[in-house]
């Protein structure tokens, strides 16, 4: 199969589905106006790295919605297995040529594209010397929970995909990588303050209160906010922080 070591055609493919156990139809819940789903895709469109962005979805009719949500918005949409989100990754990557895969979820409406462009700047500067596999803010925390981003290359992707054989490895779709720094090489991205406490994820109905707040201060419908912003916003108002303080985060497997 054709592909090159690293290139700069990068792709960000979003998985997204209908279904949530905690927060059902989250992407389609609506902040000042729009689907979460349309903001993590609008806020991702400002990259200036990102060349492609990707819905991925799953094959079952539920999921027909986030079809036809895409092609309304005129955004690429892929459809794949429900549990084998893994493989979802990989014919989505295949599909349509991804050499760099940016993987972002999508109940992350506050992602921040201008931390993806350093993100994926040091990936690809990294890459210019040395083999790099994997790079991501995730490894050591020190990021909002929300902020989430994982750079990594189709060869990576594709042996996970030939090779991940636990549950937990294919619903999460990197753990076969990150976990492996023996074969794989792995690089940490880390702020220089830890804000990693902050959580700006949406999966429960505490996150979506929190999310709301967050955007009913500082979204302009021409305008994005920043990372800077929300610390900012929360400097001036410490009690947004209580919303969803008490949510736990799912861990590997659950």
């Amino acid at each position: 199969m054709r592909r090159k070591t690293v290139t700069n055609y990068v792709c960000a493919i979003v998985q997204a589905r209908i279904g949530s156990t905690r927060l059902p139809g989250k992407i389609f819940k609506e902040l000042e106006g729009k689907p979460i789903l349309w903001h993590v895709v609008n806020r991702l469109s400002h990259s200036k790295k990102i060349k492609n962005i990707i819905v991925a979805t799953t094959d079952l009719p539920e999921d027909d919605a986030t079809e036809e949500f895409c092609e309304k918005n005129k955004i690429d949409c892929f459809r794949g297995s429900s549990e084998d989100v893994l493989s979802r990754y990989y014919q989505a990557a295949v599909d349509y040529e991804a050499d760099t895969i940016v993987r972002v979820t999508s109940d992350c409406p506050a992602i921040d594209p201008v931390v993806i462009d350093k993100m994926i700047d040091k990936y690809l500067r990294l890459n210019e010397t040395e083999k790099v596999d994997y790079l991501s803010n995730t490894i050591k925390r020190t990021f909002p929970r929300g902020l989430d981003a994982e750079i990594f290359s189709f060869e990576a992707l594709a042996e996970a995909f030939r090779c991940a054989n636990e549950k937990y490895e294919r619903e999460h779709v990197t753990p076969y990588i990150y976990q492996r720094p023996d074969i794989f090489k792995i690089v940490s991205y880390e702020n220089d303050r830890d804000f990693s406490f902050h959580r700006w994820t949406v999966d429960t109905a505490d996150d979506y209160e929190l999310m709301k707040q967050i955007y009913k201060n500082l979204y302009k419908p021409n305008k994005l906010f920043y990372f800077e912003d929300v610390l900012k916003l929360f400097e001036k108002k410490p009690e947004l922080i209580k919303i969803n303080q008490k949510v736990k985060q799912k861990s590997l497997g659950e």
